[in-house]
């Protein structure tokens, strides 16, 4: 009864007050009618007080995503499947979903009765124009009697996240070379000419296919050994974005970190579909994609990449090179000083493939339509990479990385001056 007096709405203290307030006014001045009506209006909040707290619905709740990952700018469709699992009907009930301000507004729903057993579904849409994880719920449901004297709280505890991803821009293929690395014990080619006896066997591991026992070797060497598996191959590359806060300019969603977040997105998709092995590299480090690096893993890191405070891009420079084994390293970056850009292109040697997508980001001061070439600062870094073979894609603000990415097909040349890139003429 307490809990349910608690629950009173405006309108049930108010009629609390006025039945007070009539049976006063009654007792003083001896109006029998005063006071029949002073006990009615003063009753009725008390019984939906007392009905609504002594309720026991048994609410079930569900919450379904459709995509749980979406791309910025896009929907997302949020399902919430409610059952009333108790043989009683509902009354009113007032639902509300928690969402984030970042992708909409708190959805409300009224619902006039849920049957016995009974199950309600409520869709609604959510979008954001920022990157990130985003929590949606708890549910809340606010059970009420049909006067709207009372209302009692009940709130669930489940909730789901939404994955807003960047943009991903469908690009044209192109054709970029990439050093083939193993994944298996032994070259599937040797094994193609050597014959079963002959292929090296190891010692077993926990968890081994006991069918791969070979029993010959495991009499010789007294232990138990198994054939070596049939060497994968896959192609391996590193994917580095520049997060420096001050190598970029702008803000917000049409910002230089946003496009070259978006561009470092697009690139990691293309090539995931051509079968590269990637992993993601930043000025802070290696992030730890884990399984399916290609996909999914990939976009979700980048859904929360944040600036760092970093000055330089010396820490994901010696990240790149301490991997090795990387047969192409594609890198987006930001304002690029010719010393940054001289470590950076160290990292391009033998039969390593460099592509730098290198933004343009002065053009993020201007109006895209009135740059008519690039600054001293880009120019240099732009140089310095192609004199050690990278292939320099510009990207100015207002251009679409899909309208600049052939240009990664193109091979530069050492020492030549008046190399034409897409976007501009050095």
């Amino acid at each position: 009864m307490i809990g349910g007096l608690r629950a009173l709405t405006s309108r049930g203290r108010s009629f609390l007050a006025s039945g007070v307030a009539a049976l006063l006014c009654a007792l003083a001045l001896g109006e029998h009618d005063l006071l029949r009506v002073g006990v009615l209006v003063l009753t009725l909040p008390l019984l939906a007080a007392l009905v609504v707290a002594r309720t026991r619905y048994r609410l079930g709740c569900a919450r379904r995503l459709d995509p749980v990952r979406v791309e910025t700018g896009n929907d997302s469709t949020v399902t919430v499947r409610l059952e009333n699992v108790t043989r009683l009907p509902t009354g009113l009930l007032l639902v509300e979903d928690t969402v984030p301000y970042a992708v909409g507004t708190r959805p409300r729903f009224v619902l006039d009765r849920v049957e016995a057993q009974g199950v309600r579904e409520i869709d609604y849409k959510v979008r954001s124009d920022l990157r990130g994880r985003f929590p949606i719920g708890p549910l809340s449901v606010r059970i009420a009697d049909p006067f709207g004297l009372v209302e009692l709280t009940r709130a669930f505890t489940a909730t789901d996240t939404l994955t807003v991803i960047p943009e991903v821009v469908p690009l044209p293929r192109v054709r970029l070379s990439g050093e083939w690395t193993g994944g298996g014990d032994s070259r599937s080619t040797s094994v193609a000419v050597a014959g079963e006896d002959d292929i090296g066997p190891r010692e077993y591991r926990q968890g081994d296919d006991l069918r791969r026992v070979h029993w010959r070797s495991t009499a010789r060497y007294g232990e138990l050994m198994v054939r070596r598996e049939e060497q994968q191959w896959q192609s391996r590359g590193a994917l580095l974005l520049d997060t420096r806060r001050h190598a970029h300019r702008g803000e917000g969603p049409r910002s230089s970190f946003e496009v070259a977040v978006s561009a470092a997105a697009s690139i990691g998709v293309q090539l995931a579909r051509d079968g590269l092995g990637l992993r993601l590299v930043t000025d802070q480090g290696v992030h730890h994609l884990g399984d399916g690096a290609a996909g999914h893993a990939l976009l979700d890191a980048l859904a929360v990449v944040r600036t760092s405070t970093a000055r330089s891009l010396e820490s994901g420079v010696t990240t790149l090179r301490q991997g090795g084994g990387d047969g192409l390293i594609v890198a987006v970056l930001g304002e690029l000083d010719a010393e940054e850009a001289r470590a950076l292109a160290r990292l391009r040697h033998g039969g390593v493939t460099g592509v730098a997508v290198l933004l343009d980001v002065r053009t993020w001061q201007q109006v895209p339509e009135h740059h008519t070439g690039t600054d001293e600062t880009f120019q240099t870094a732009r140089t310095v990479l192609a004199a050690a073979g990278w292939r320099v894609v510009r990207l100015p603000a207002g251009t679409s990385l899909a309208a600049v990415w052939p240009e990664a097909a193109k091979d530069s040349y050492a020492g030549s001056l008046g190399t034409v890139t897409a976007g501009g003429t050095a």
